[in-house]
């Protein structure tokens, strides 16, 4: 049988309903529980910590709040990336929470996440020979450039708006994604 509500999605909407309310911190697992209409318990099962329940609330707001749109060309994922860094200075209280959820080491074993992924099958496409440590690195810089947490060091680091932080995030693609394809080149 099918469960009719999908518990850890009702809680993660719970507390981005409260996040509108009070900071992360302000929100008590009891709290939360009387707003997912589960119990206390329940919570604590699913969320041992603070931090789990921290990581997965920032990769939910992802998912929920600042889907990734389709790209398959560098200048589609910069046109995505423009948008994503809009969007986070549109809702700055869930980026972040999204920023902070990111930074944790990953503790509940989940995937790189739909934009890393993206990247990967862009890189595969315009760079199939690139070697895989180079591709990973490639990934993880580009990865980072697009985060929330890129936004959010460059909004309370450098007061930089969401264009200013694209201008980085761009000049910073223009030195990595040309790498990739020269790599291509010479393999």
């Amino acid at each position: 049988m099918d469960e009719a509500v999908d518990t850890p999605s009702a809680i993660l909407s719970s507390a981005a309903l409260l996040l509108r309310q009070r900071t992360f911190e302000d929100i008590s697992y009891l709290e939360l529980a009387e707003i997912a209409d589960v119990s206390e318990r329940t919570i604590y099962r699913r969320f041992p910590t603070r931090s789990h329940l921290l990581e997965a609330l920032g990769r939910w707001i992802e998912a929920e709040h600042f889907p990734v749109a389709e790209f398959r060309t560098g200048a589609e994922f910069r046109e995505v990336v423009r948008l994503r860094l809009r969007a986070y200075e549109a809702e700055p209280a869930y980026a972040f929470v999204a920023a902070r959820g990111a930074a944790l080491s990953p503790i509940g074993g989940e995937s790189a996440g739909p934009l890393t992924d993206a990247i990967v099958a862009m890189l595969e496409s315009a760079a199939p020979d690139l070697n895989r440590r180079d591709a990973q690195r490639v990934t993880a810089t580009l990865r980072y450039f697009a985060s929330a947490l890129f936004w959010a060091r460059m909004r309370t680091g450098f007061e930089m708006s969401a264009d200013e932080a694209f201008d980085v995030f761009d000049l910073a693609a223009d030195r990595i994604l040309p790498v990739a394809v020269k790599a291509k080149r010479t393999a």
